[in-house]
């Protein structure tokens, strides 16, 4: 089996990631099976600042500096459970020492099998406001829809003030759940959930149309990978 590579972000998302693989291979190789991980991830301080200052460059060195630590470890292709900072790849991409496996391709790839054609973003606004899911469901002939100004500021003062900190709180669910249902009032077949820590309070909640779980898709592409090879 292929050896996953992980270049982690924020603490939750880097952790939901590997717990989706260590629980979901077993399923297709046997009791307490999984393939070899390794993870490694820059203090999540130094991304925030290079985000905060619009340093995409800077955003990239990091993941460059995961990955190539992670090569050294043997890993055979990267993931990152972050959805924000694959608006860097386009950086890097060229120097990267492995295959990574993109997050919006997982996503789109589900939608395409459900037939899904237009998706509503959520995310920080570093996310909604960047071409990482726009272009990237434009291959797939899907139409991405942004939030309003108002929802995606809220959602991402949600994201960094509290939940990236691990802080869950039921009047943000619940304001978190307002924006899903905004976006389907715009017409979207679905919503994505494009950071890292959504799923840990919308996944399971009741929505008015389906929720697309970034990380968790993500975590079953790398599974699909490294067991194929």
């Amino acid at each position: 089996m292929a050896h996953i590579g992980i270049v982690a972000c924020s603490a939750e998302g880097a952790a939901l990631c590997y717990r989706t693989i260590c629980q979901e291979a077993p399923a297709l190789l046997g009791a307490y099976a999984h393939p070899q991980i390794s993870l490694n991830g820059a203090s999540f301080a130094e991304y925030v600042a290079r985000l905060d200052r619009g340093d995409w460059n800077g955003v990239g060195r990091l993941m460059l500096g995961s990955a190539e630590k992670l090569a050294a470890a043997g890993a055979d292709f990267f993931i990152c459970p972050d959805n924000t900072v694959h608006a860097a790849l386009p950086f890097i991409e060229a120097r990267l020492p492995r295959p990574f496996l993109h997050i919006a391709d997982a996503v789109a790839a589900l939608a395409v099998e459900r037939r899904y054609g237009t998706l509503g973003i959520m995310g920080t606004r570093w996310l909604v406001e960047s071409e990482v899911y726009p272009r990237k469901l434009r291959e797939f002939g899907i139409v991405a829809v942004r939030p309003s100004e108002a929802d995606r500021a809220e959602t991402h003062r949600i994201i960094m003030d509290e939940l990236v900190a691990g802080v869950f709180r039921p009047d943000s669910t619940a304001r978190l759940q307002e924006t899903v249902a905004h976006l389907g009032d715009a017409g979207c077949d679905a919503v994505v959930l494009g950071c890292t820590e959504l799923p840990i309070v919308l996944s399971g909640t009741h929505a008015p149309i389906p929720l697309l779980d970034s990380t968790r898709l993500l975590a079953r592409a790398a599974l699909v990978r490294a067991t194929a090879e």
